[in-house]
């Protein structure tokens, strides 16, 4: 019985120590994002918005397509930045918590499906900002939480669902100066990540 015991506790201890280093990872990993995001906005200040202007997604123009991997790190000022960054801290570091590798693919996924949405949809207009990378990250965590049904993404999920479910209104059309359309994309690409890369359950191999 003792050492079933301990061999429990010792198996519970390297999940929690597991679990605790991909949370610092995690953390550092989006750190790491926003730290970019506020270097490349102190550039573009001195460049008088250039990047934005020569590297952001305009929606429909096939010769800015590839805007679609800079418009995340690209913004419309300091006061989009900083309303960008807190949301993108917490909802990233709870989107990479579970699985880093996972996490970078849905980042990628993000990323790519939800910029080309926005980029089919949108107005021949520029586009920029992390708010689709945050809007996907809040669809991975609620799809993890469905698809996977692990009890922590559960948890996860039901807590960060009721903490930022005001950020749905960035959904509603007609809002000045806010892409809506970047926010529905981001959202549907974060829960399609949540789908491709939910768990698969183990098939049983019949015995012959």
């Amino acid at each position: 019985m003792g050492d079933y015991s301990g061999s429990r506790f010792d198996s519970v201890k390297r999940g929690a120590g597991s679990l605790l280093s991909g949370a610092f990872s995690a953390f550092l990993i989006v750190a790491a994002m926003l730290a970019i995001m506020w270097i490349v906005e102190v550039v573009d200040v001195f460049l008088n918005g250039a990047l934005d202007q020569n590297l952001a997604l305009r929606g429909g123009d096939p010769d800015r397509l590839f805007g679609i991997l800079f418009t995340p790190f690209l913004h419309a000022g300091f006061g989009h930045l900083v309303a960008n960054s807190l949301p993108l801290l917490v909802l990233g570091f709870f989107a990479g918590l579970r699985d880093l590798s996972k996490f970078f693919w849905a980042t990628l996924i993000i990323i790519v499906v939800g910029g080309f949405g926005t980029w089919l949809i949108s107005p021949k207009i520029l586009t920029v900002g992390a708010s689709g990378l945050v809007f996907g990250y809040f669809g991975y965590i609620m799809a993890r939480g469905l698809f996977d049904r692990r009890l922590l993404d559960l948890v996860i999920a039901v807590g960060v669902g009721i903490a930022y479910w005001g950020i749905l209104a960035g959904l509603l059309p007609n809002q000045p100066g806010i892409s809506w359309q970047g926010h529905l994309c981001g959202l549907i690409a974060g829960v399609l990540a949540g789908w491709l890369l939910r768990r698969r359950s183990k098939k049983e191999v019949p015995a012959y």
